[in-house]
């Protein structure tokens, strides 16, 4: 049986609770934008976002194979 490092798993739970502050950081900011910029409609924004998550995705490689992962 494989022991469990403190100090390992210390470090990677700092990681995710970073990461989830960073994204909960980005989220208020674009509810924000939303509210200021787009009347607070959620269909414009969440549109937006999902063809900006797919260009995103695909600049780089040409491809979405990211998203078969899921």
């Amino acid at each position: 049986m494989k022991k469990i490092n403190l100090g390992y798993f210390v470090r990677n739970l700092s990681i995710v609770v970073g990461l989830v502050l960073i994204w909960r950081g980005v989220w208020y900011i674009l509810d924000y934008i939303d509210v200021a910029f787009l009347g607070g409609s959620h269909t414009f924004s969440a549109l937006g976002g999902i063809i900006l998550g797919l260009i995103i995705l695909y600049a780089p490689d040409g491809d979405l194979k990211e998203i078969s992962k899921l």
